[in-house]
């Protein structure tokens, strides 16, 4: 079925787009991630993807014309489909690029959605809301605010941090002014397009603009509930509908699983240790508020001893899941049922590579990992084994020529890959400082979305971890993953002998629509050839 691409706003002040240059013709074929055109917008020239598969079908601007946001700009289908009708309807909203189809709105009741926040905006007064910071983001959270109501923003100024279910990205204003209502506390999330936050001049009332937009947008925000003012507190607290129904609890809780904290009481609680979850608060409607933590005495200390503390009690606490836990759930399933996996294990001799990466290291100001010279070796295999290099989708298979190895890092809130590009172009040390600089930007939530995807194979490596042996999920839409092991040392036979050697323990997860068993093992068996005789890849 054809999807008209409208449109899109890149900018939270975009009103109408140009088309500078078109990156795609009709008749051509289109993938997801493929960049469809260059488009001027108030602030920039910026790339626009595509969010669909097929073909184009047609274009409604050509390069040079402008039309507003949410008219036609491309119709994607199947080869030779009619679209007649789609023609006809000229720039109406027929379907929104970005969206899913179970996503899709009428375009009256859109039209009529948008139209209080249009209407009701006092002069100067700018709605910022939540902005689509990666090509595969539905929903953000506010990991941190660095502006607090009240304070002047200068355009350019960082107005919070936002996590997405990529990283956790620096959102900077566009506009100038007063910080007059911010619409989602730290913590709390939201889909893209929702109210985020409220500029304008200093001393503007905004209360039914954030109520209207509050309104347009409801079925975009993961929670409804009214927000009440705390006395003698910074920030306004979302009170759960729920909550005030209910029983209370010593700890509220709000509906996405945010405890119910002023800012400087949780401040205070991560300066001393303390868990949330166990603190009874005494401020309005059960939040907890500085003296709690303050007067805070946990079970079994000098303070509280004479105290009845029942023995055996459950006790848990709950943890929301982030943007990248549920997006690791969410591409890690589809990768499990979609793909058939079968897997391949072997064990290499890892005395060469030992006595090789000694003294590659006795060189000055080098240093570099076995994973490095997995990586190498991987890169290097694939080029001679493009179908382990290769994608599958449902018409075709594609072969990758270039290698891009994505390394996978462990972060507190799951696991990211970012992607070491042409690996088999480099040598040992630029891999090893690629990978060092990739691991640390992801540790600190600083990655771009560009430097985690377009890989063709992943590594995967809990060696450090003491693990041996495990097995990894494929990295959709790469056909294999490597799992790699720690290195053992363990009794060998050699030439007869049974004598003390290394080992390491690999397995290669393939994917069965792309590689086969024999093609998987012909794979191992080069792999093998580089690893056990390292030299061989400075050849």
């Amino acid at each position: 079925m054809a999807i008209v691409v409208n449109m899109p706003r890149l900018s939270d002040t975009m009103e109408e787009g140009t088309v500078a240059a078109w990156l795609k013709k009709v008749g051509d074929k289109i993938e997801e991630g493929d960049i469809l055109a260059e488009i001027e917008t108030d602030k920039a020239t910026m790339e626009f993807e595509s969010f669909n598969e097929g073909t184009l079908l047609h274009i409604g601007v050509q390069e040079g014309e402008t039309t507003k946001v949410d008219e036609l700009l491309a119709i994607i289908g199947e080869e030779g489909e009619d679209i007649t009708d789609l023609l006809n309807g000229g720039g109406a909203k027929v379907a929104a690029s970005n969206d899913s189809s179970e996503e899709k709105e009428d375009p009256k009741s859109e039209a009529t959605a948008e139209a209080p926040v249009a209407q009701e905006l006092p002069e100067g007064v700018i709605v910022v809301t939540m902005p689509r910071l990666s090509d595969t983001m539905e929903e953000g959270t506010v990991a941190t605010w660095l502006k607090n109501v009240g304070d002047t923003v200068e355009e350019g100024d960082i107005l919070a941090e936002i996590e997405t279910d990529k990283a956790t990205m620096e959102f900077e204003s566009f506009q100038s002014g007063t910080l007059l209502e911010i619409g989602l506390q730290e913590g709390e999330s939201a889909k893209v397009d929702a109210l985020l936050a409220i500029i304008g001049p200093a001393g503007t009332d905004v209360s039914g603009v954030a109520a209207n937009f509050s309104v347009a947008v409801a079925p975009a925000k993961t929670k409804e509930a009214p927000k009440t003012e705390a006395k003698a507190e910074t920030k306004a607290a979302p009170v759960s509908a729920s909550k005030k129904a209910s029983k209370p609890t010593p700890t509220p809780v709000t509906e996405n699983g945010r405890v119910y904290v002023s800012p400087l009481a949780k401040k205070l609680a991560e300066e001393k240790g303390i868990n949330l979850i166990k603190v009874q608060g005494s401020g309005e409607n059960g939040r907890i508020i500085k003296r709690d933590i303050e007067n805070y005495e946990p079970a079994g200390s000098a303070a509280s001893v004479g105290k009845f503390v029942p023995s055996g009690q459950e006790d848990f606490d709950e943890v929301p899941n982030s943007q990248m836990r549920k997006a690791i759930a969410k591409s890690l399933t589809k990768s499990k049922f979609s793909a058939p996996h079968y897997y391949l294990a072997v064990e290499f001799d890892m005395d060469n590579a030992i006595g090789f990466r000694k003294q590659f290291n006795s060189i000055p100001d080098t240093k570099i990992s076995f994973n490095d010279i997995v990586v190498k070796a991987c890169a290097l295999a694939l080029k001679q084994h493009p179908q382990v290099n290769s994608q599958w989708f449902d018409d075709r298979m594609r072969l990758n020529n270039h290698v891009h190895i994505g390394v996978a890092v462990a972060v507190p809130d799951g696991l990211v890959v970012p992607v070491v590009r042409f690996a088999n172009e480099q040598s040992l040390p630029q891999i090893g400082a690629d990978v060092k600089q990739l691991a640390g930007k992801a540790r600190n939530k600083k990655l771009t979305p560009d430097e985690m995807s377009g890989s063709t194979f992943t590594v995967s490596n809990l060696g450090m971890f003491g693990i041996d042996y495990f097995t990894s999920i494929i990295n959709q839409p790469n056909s294999a993953i490597l799992s790699v092991g720690a290195i053992v040392q363990k009794p060998v036979v050699k030439e007869g002998q049974i004598v003390v050697g290394n080992t390491m323990k690999l397995t290669l997860a393939c994917d069965h629509r792309t590689v086969d068993g024999a093609t998987g093992a012909q794979f191992l068996q080069t792999l093998k050839g580089y690893i056990e005789n390292p030299v061989t890849m400075l050849a």
